[in-house]
């Protein structure tokens, strides 16, 4: 697969909300293209992952 195809099948898994598989394919993107656009996405989703505070979430 090229590195677009892993990048847009991750968008997929991010929609989805299965983050863990959208970086999974964000990183083969990278491994492949380092300047393709999952570059980015994955630094949004590291930042939301970091952001999250288990501590303050109370349901």
């Amino acid at each position: 697969m090229t590195a677009e195809e892993y990048y847009r099948i991750g968008n997929q898994y991010r929609q989805q909300g299965n983050w863990q598989e959208a970086i999974n394919h964000y990183i083969a993107a990278i491994e492949l293209d380092a300047e393709s656009p999952a570059v980015e996405a994955k630094a949004m989703l590291d930042d939301i992952l970091n952001f999250y505070n288990k501590d303050a979430y109370n349901p």
